[in-house]
Order: C-alpha cells, then sequence, then structure tokens
C-alpha cells in the first residue's frame, strides 16, 4: 500500500497557498473598497472605461494574463526597469510577484461584489447620516459598511476562493519553486504528472475542503444575517401596528384626527411608503447612525 502521508514540499505548498490567499484578500479590500464605492456612486464617463478594466480579468485567459505580467514586471518591462532602479529587484519568481499576479487576477471577484452592495444602499440612508452632520468618511464606515454585510462577505469568500485556485496565472509569474512560489494547485499538477494520483487526490482534497469551508461560511452568516433582519422587520412592524390601534383624542386648533391613528397636525404630509421604509432601514441600522451620534457629541 503506497505511503499517502503529505511530504514536506506539500506543506510548504499548503502554508503558501493559505498565506498568499490572506495577503491577496487584505490588498484587495485596501483596493477594492474605495475603488466599488467610486464606481457604484460616479456619474462619470470614465466610470464605464473603469469597470470594464476591472473585468478584463475575467474574459482575459490566466495564462495570457501571466504572459503579459511577466513581461510587464521582466528586466525588459517598464515596471521591471522601475523596481529594478528603486532597489526592490525583480518580482517574478518571488512571492511578492505572486502577490501583484493574483491581485491583479482575483480584482473583479471583489470589486464587483462591493459595487453591486453599495449601489444598493439607499440615498436617502446617506441623507439621514449628513442630517447628524457625520462626514464621508464617518458615513462610509459607520452607516455604508454595515449596511452592506452581506456584500462585503460575498466579496471576502469569493476573493479568497478564487486565490486559493489559481493555476496559470501564477505558473506563469511564479514558476514552480518549492517553497518559494509552489502553490497548492501547482503541487497537485505536479503530483498528475508523475502519475502519483494517490497524493493527487489527498492535495486536491485539501484545496476543496479550503474552498468549501469558505463557501459553507458564507451561507451561513448570509442565512444567519436574513434570519436577524427579518426579525427586526417584523417586530418594526407588531410596533407600528400598536401605535396605530392606541385610541387617540385631539383637543386644539389645527388638529385633526383619523380613526384611531394618531393624530397629527393639519399642513403636515403623511409619512408616504418610501419615508417608512426608509425609517425601517434606519432602525435596522440604527447602531451605526447612534455611533456617528456619539462621534459628532465628542466633536
Amino acid at each position: 500500500m503506497p505511503d499517502l502521508s503529505l511530504a514536506t514540499e506539500d506543506w510548504q505548498a499548503i502554508a503558501l497557498t493559505a498565506r498568499l490567499a490572506a495577503v491577496t484578500l487584505l490588498i484587495l479590500f485596501a483596493i477594492g473598497l474605495p475603488l466599488a464605492w467610486w464606481l457604484a456612486r460616479t456619474h462619470s464617463r470614465l466610470g464605464s472605461l473603469v469597470s470594464a478594466l476591472v473585468a478584463v480579468p475575467l474574459v482575459l485567459p490566466p495564462t495570457v494574463l501571466g504572459f503579459y505580467l511577466l513581461v510587464l514586471l521582466g528586466p525588459q518591462g517598464p515596471v521591471g526597469r522601475l523596481t529594478e532602479s528603486l532597489g526592490i529587484g525583480l518580482l517574478p519568481f518571488t512571492f511578492p510577484g505572486l502577490v501583484v499576479a493574483s491581485t491583479l487576477f482575483s480584482l473583479p471577484f471583489v470589486v464587483q461584489p462591493l459595487q453591486a452592495s453599495f449601489a444598493a444602499v439607499s440615498e436617502r440612508m446617506l441623507e439621514v447620516a449628513a442630517t447628524l452632520r457625520a462626514g464621508p468618511l464617518d458615513t462610509f464606515w459607520h452607516v455604508v459598511l454595515p449596511l452592506s454585510r452581506p456584500g462585503l462577505l460575498s466579496a471576502a469568500v469569493l476573493g479568497f476562493a478564487h486565490t486559493l485556485g489559481e493555476f496559470g496565472v501564477v505558473l506563469m509569474i511564479g514558476g514552480n519553486i518549492p517553497g518559494r512560489t509552489q502553490v497548492l494547485s501547482i503541487a497537485i499538477y505536479n503530483r498528475v504528472e508523475a502519475f502519483e494520483y494517490a497524493h493527487a487526490h489527498l492535495l486536491a482534497g485539501c484545496l476543496e475542503d479550503g474552498i468549501a469551508d469558505a463557501q459553507l461560511a458564507h451561507l451561513f452568516v448570509v442565512h444567519l444575517f436574513r434570519e436577524v433582519l427579518a426579525d427586526r422587520v417584523d417586530r418594526v412592524a407588531d410596533e407600528d401596528r400598536l401605535d396605530e390601534a392606541q385610541p387617540v383624542v385631539a383637543v386644539g386648533e389645527g388638529v385633526q384626527t383619523v380613526g384611531r391613528r394618531q393624530a397629527e397636525p393639519v399642513g403636515e404630509h403623511h409619512r408616504t411608503g418610501d419615508q417608512a421604509l426608509a425609517e425601517n432601514a434606519f432602525l435596522l441600522g440604527e447602531f451605526a447612525v447612534g455611533h456617528i451620534g456619539m462621534v459628532v457629541h465628542d466633536q
């Protein structure tokens, strides 16, 4: 019976893949958050061009993207000459080179979910935050991001899982150097090329487990968020029905009572459906707006 224990090179490939995915995800969020927010809110014609450039890795074959990155970052490329002149050295066949390639290749998998989530944030919520004297940065961190949690989670899972499974682009830009640039997908390819199918199965199981765990965590958190959201909406609706059921006796000039609803001054508009929806959404983000109020009070 063949020995199915993982070799040292296999463990190095697993550790390198996990480190590459973690570092790449951090950089993707550092770049993707402001970029996705700008794409979701801009009305400039430049936005369409930038959005198309972000989506290029979706249609360009990974080996083609890796080849042009290799030319660009190589000793004859403009970026390669720049890094050499700065004393950084050449990026191909190094871990930083893998990070650059993985970041560019996984960029649309993070930017597009974030952009869709930011675009769904109501303008009324931003106006409410502005009336509380919240600055753009406070509004983004304490209102937009809490309301975009499902999109943030989707972007994190997609970016991390996509980086784990990269092959063509990392092979072109990083090669196959054990302990330095050999990631898990390349280690699997090496086992298959050597007809070591049992070890290939074992490594593939490690890769699939990592991706599956990320997807299961995503599904669990999204389901939990939906349950909490539905419970909060039901409670708000119950409170509204209780308020409507309370009889009100209105006495005084300029006050009218309709049925058993709470009296409102004549001349003021009744609450519209959009206003009710905005108020319910505001209640769902009350912790965020409350934080803004504390920030303003401190100032």
